[in-house]
């Protein structure tokens, strides 16, 4: 029995020492010649069968006669695996390629190697606005914010002011995107984001407005793929607002699947201002447009046919898109919808059998079929910038209001702040927001370093406006009544209603999560996939041949790594990983870099196990875009920290990211191989994932608590947290009523402390203030402090009620 124990022990020390040998990441030559040594030493010191140790051996030397003999390899190994990979593999649509090929990789792909490297991310200069940009959202930004009246704007007018819509236009707020050498502003990506949140914040229906002119609509397209003369043309009208665009995607028939629309144009000759142009005739039926009711310009996808081939041998040529003025005849625009009675300018266009010249599609005949491309390219662009900026405001708004609130109201004589479970659902709105503003910024960075990171996009689209939705909820748990009751006064509300709004554009939250995230993230950033997949659609079969040759080896190698880096991290439990700068929070970077070890193993389990087919199993290719997902808010996290000189007092908000990540990762993990099938794969992939057993990562009270706090208390923390929303200044607001009443309730709070002793002291009977004063407890000014705080919560405390006659007016 001994001696068995005592074998079992030593092939756990082969396994390990191999596992060491591997994460070291030697040069071949070395890692073979220690690889040898290793076996060479178990085998004289072993007692197991000769057989055992002769086929130990026999894996070494194919092992070396795959690296020292590549020709053979490839004659008999690349060759034949290259044929049974095409016979097994669908071949992958036009559709599908220019989805995958979409946009360009960023951080995410570090984090599918498997051992990630932070200084890259660290490296990645920090998102900051320029004079002008900052002087803009001083200036233009906050007076636009100060004009807006967004109970008139929800509940009277059902839209914008005729001053605000003009001083939109006026101030270039549809150009932001757009070059100086055109008239527009041509802001970073990061300046583009910070207009949006903080117009946002102030209204979500003049956050949208104008959010959709710079995200995926006209002036993007046209700026990468619009001829001169299109960009000449309009893209100074669209800077200065004489253009309104808009952009028709989506239809009754095609919504997540836009490559499925019906409409159609008929390539055709036909007279057009005198006389026959070539162009074509298109019939469509959008809906959901936003800015459609009132634009002057309507970008449109449909799918272009030429039956009569006059542009060449194909029937069918693609999805193309066109820019159509709204007066040209058979436009229909005008009608609207109401989308939660957020009532931004969204409705449906139609058109039958309308003529365009062929000079009206996006960067003329020469683009025709390339619609879909355009749309994923710019798509991937906007997607990190609009929708996440809007999440964050609103987290930061409820963020703000929602601890000033928690500190000002009170029950059972205390602020309802205190109370723990207050305290953590404070907590968690805090953290969220700290997080959903680092994925913002650091993303945004990206983006203004070229970048169009399409996973990523996803990713931040998906997660922030998710976590919105928290955010949004648990700050109407926490004002509870006041947040139900319609009005005015009340704000939460209005965003409440929004959030159904940012989960559904721009990419249903659902298949986002379940098709896009992992799906499209495989392919662009897995180190290898993709290079083996364009072997595979190789024509030149000697050429063929060496690129497979070379992607599947080395993918067999970055398989092989991360199982031994999973053992070896989890073994150490990430203790020896080298972070290479100083940082005051290594310990995050160290867990981090083992997670992406375990995730890029699976990832590459799950693409060997499903093949093709991984694309149709949405459980998993979920729960594997969730892993991604929490590893990329994670690593945003520790940047954003970083960029912002790692103060001690945000280290609460940087412990919540990381265990709400760690928590979600592990969740997604242990469910992904619950579910896989093969109860030997599961076996295997437990004990190296986790060697040492499965982490506990339970919720840390003392860490809600401390957030709960700053909010609560903590003045110069609030503003860090909550900094570049609007924040308004009139006495007649009722946020600004708020401000107020937290800033006296701080301030009268070590009063009332005084004179709640003094009561349990027996020195006084009573919390009364003019009895405190004549026992010389607190002092006249003392005394008018509290009062003065007093009345401030009263008047925060006040909901809104309307009379009869508002709703007959209403009917």
């Amino acid at each position: 029995m001994l001696s068995i124990l005592i074998e079992i022990l030593l092939l756990v020390l082969l396994v390990a020492g191999a596992a060491f040998i591997i994460y070291l990441n030697l040069t071949t030559a070395s890692l073979l010649a220690a690889l040898g040594g290793l076996l060479l030493v178990y085998s004289f010191i072993s007692d197991i069968p000769f057989l055992i140790k002769l086929l130990f051996w026999l894996l070494f030397v194919v092992a070396v006669l795959l690296v020292i003999a590549p020709a053979l390899r490839k004659q008999f190994l690349s060759e034949r695996l290259l044929k049974v990979f095409r016979s097994a593999l669908p071949p992958m649509s036009d559709t599908e390629r220019e989805a995958l090929e979409a946009g360009t990789t960023w951080w995410e792909a570090e984090l599918f190697s498997g051992n990630p490297d932070w200084r890259f991310l660290r490296d990645t200069p920090q998102a900051k606005l320029t004079e002008e940009e900052q002087a803009f959202m001083d200036g233009p930004v906050e007076e636009l914010c100060r004009m807006l009246d967004d109970w008139k704007i929800t509940n009277e007018d059902y839209d914008l002011s005729a001053e605000a819509w003009q001083f939109i236009k006026d101030n270039k707020f549809f150009g932001m995107i757009i070059p100086k050498e055109y008239g527009g502003l041509e802001y970073s990506a990061f300046a583009h984001s910070c207009v949006v949140m903080k117009v946002a914040s102030r209204s979500i229906a003049a956050g949208v407005t104008v959010m959709v002119p710079n995200s995926l609509g006209p002036g993007k397209l046209l700026l990468e793929y619009g001829t001169k003369e299109q960009q000449d043309y309009y893209l100074p009208r669209l800077a200065v607002g004489e253009e309104v665009p808009c952009f028709a995607l989506t239809g009754p028939q095609a919504g997540s699947d836009a490559g499925s629309m019906p409409d159609r144009g008929i390539v055709c000759y036909e007279e057009f201002e005198g006389k026959e142009t070539l162009g074509m005739r298109i019939t469509w039926n959008k809906r959901y447009i936003t800015l459609a009711p009132v634009a002057s310009l309507l970008g449109l996808a449909f799918v272009l046919l030429d039956p009569d081939h006059i542009l060449g041998e194909e029937e069918n040529i693609g999805i193309t898109l066109a820019l159509i003025p709204t007066d040209t005849e058979g436009v229909k625009i005008g009608n609207r919808h109401m989308p939660l009675n957020v009532p931004f300018m969204n409705g449906p266009t139609q058109g039958e059998d309308v003529f365009i010249p062929m000079d009206w599609v996006i960067g003329g005949q020469d683009q025709v079929g390339n619609g879909w491309k355009m749309l994923m390219e710019c798509l991937a662009d906007g997607r990190a910038i609009s929708l996440p900026a809007l999440a964050t405001a609103a987290a930061k708004f409820a963020t703000r209001n929602t601890g000033a609130y928690a500190r000002v109201r009170t029950q059972f004589k205390m602020p309802i702040g205190e109370f723990e479970g207050v305290a953590e659902v404070l907590g968690r709105i805090g953290g969220n927001a700290y997080m959903m503003d680092a994925a913002r910024c650091v993303t945004a960075a990206a983006l203004d370093q070229g970048s169009k990171p399409s996973v990523a996009s996803a990713i931040i689209k998906y997660h922030l406006t998710e976590r919105m939705r928290q955010v949004v909820d648990d700050a109407m748990d926490i004002h509870g009544g006041s947040g139900i009751c319609i009005g005015p006064r009340n704000h939460i509300a209005r965003i409440y209603k929004a959030v159904p709004i940012a989960i559904t554009v721009e990419g249903a939250n659902i298949l986002t999560r379940s098709m896009i995230i992992f799906g499209q993230g495989a392919v662009r950033c897995h180190p290898w996939l993709y290079k083996e997949m364009e072997a595979l659609a190789e024509p030149d079969e000697e050429l063929a041949v060496e690129k497979f040759d070379y992607a599947f080896w080395n993918h067999i190698a970055h398989i092989t790594r991360n199982i031994a880096r999973s053992i070896f991290l989890g073994v150490s439990k990430a203790n020896w990983v080298t972070v290479p700068f100083n940082t005051s929070i290594e310990n995050h970077y160290k867990r981090l870099t083992r997670l992406s070890a375990n995730f890029a193993l699976v990832a590459d389990v799950a693409l060997t196990k499903f093949g093709g087919s991984l694309k149709r199993r949405e459980h998993i290719s979920a729960r594997l875009g969730d892993m991604l997902s929490y590893l990329y808010l994670s690593s945003v996290t520790l940047k954003y920290f970083r960029d912002r000189g790692e103060p001690e007092e945000e280290i609460p908000f940087v412990d919540w990211s990381m265990r709400e990540c760690g928590r979600g990762f592990h969740l997604a993990m242990q469910e992904l191989l619950y579910n896989l099938p093969g109860k030997m794969l599961k076996r295997i992939l437990h004990i190296i994932i986790y060697p040492l057993g499965k982490p506990q990562i339970p919720r840390k009270d003392e860490i809600h608590d401390e957030i709960s706090g700053l909010l609560l208390d903590d003045l110069t923390m609030r503003d860090a947290i909550t900094n570049d929303i609007f924040i308004p200044k009139d006495d007649d607001e009722s946020l600004v009523w708020l401000e107020d009443a937290l800033q006296q309730v701080i301030k009268a709070a070590p009063l009332e402390a005084l004179v709640k002793r003094a009561k349990r002291l027996g020195n006084i009977k009573k919390f009364d203030l003019d009895l405190a004063v004549s026992c010389g407890v607190i002092n006249d000014q003392e005394a008018d402090v509290i009062r003065n705080a007093q009345l401030a919560r009263l008047k925060v405390f006040a909901v809104d009620d309307f009379p009869p006659q508002y709703w007959q007016g209403k009917k």
